[in-house]
């Protein structure tokens, strides 16, 4: 997590009653959300590798699933960081950028929409996604889920570092239901932005 959400409750007095994490990976942000009495937590992560681990390191519900703006199967272009630059699109400017991170092999992965499988959504107003240029597709597909959210941590990209990955402008564009608020381009072609409702 680029940005530093001790520091973001603090300024903009956030009351985070559940987080809807996707990408989870091994759960590494897991005592973060302990930390601040964040009571529902959720977690996605459609790589079977890291589901694994991230189960042993969460408590919360933890689903082995993509997240896209449909129902089926995906490719997911597997890298070989412990599946940390995982992704279900082609990495471009991502093999430059970082030479020695290799995309050996891909999966087929199940993928489905956040507002077809989410019960219960009145209890998270949180989502924290890192999908690797997929941000956009996932959010198509939780429209209703977004009616819900008040703060959303999102990867945000400034060149092709996935094929035809989503642009920060482009997200800024379908979000327009929230202000960015904090951006972090720590990855200098990536990075993290905080979006906040707009009142």
């Amino acid at each position: 997590m680029i940005l530093n959400l001790r520091k973001l409750q603090e300024e903009y007095s956030l009351n985070m009653k559940g987080v809807i994490h996707i990408g989870a990976h091994h759960g590494e942000e897991y005592e973060i959300y302990k930390n601040h009495n964040i009571k529902n937590l959720l977690f996605f992560e459609p790589n079977p590798e890291c589901f694994e681990v991230l189960k042993r390191n969460v408590k919360g519900i933890v689903i082995n699933k993509a997240l896209g703006n449909y129902t089926g199967k995906a490719k997911m272009y597997i890298a070989n960081n412990k599946g940390m630059s995982s992704s279900l699109l082609k990495p471009e400017v991502h093999k430059e950028q970082y030479s020695k991170i290799l995309f050996n092999k891909t999966m087929e992965v199940d993928i489905v929409k956040l507002d077809d499988i989410l019960e219960n959504k009145e209890k998270y107003n949180f989502i924290n996604i890192m999908a690797q240029g997929y941000e956009l597709e996932v959010f198509k597909g939780a429209i209703n889920t977004l009616e819900n959210i008040d703060y959303i941590m999102s990867g945000v990209y400034i060149d092709n570092v996935f094929k035809d990955c989503v642009q920060v402008k482009e997200l800024d564009n379908f979000l327009k239901d929230f202000n960015r608020v904090k951006t972090s381009w720590a990855g200098h072609t990536w990075g993290m932005a905080f979006y906040i409702r707009k009142k």
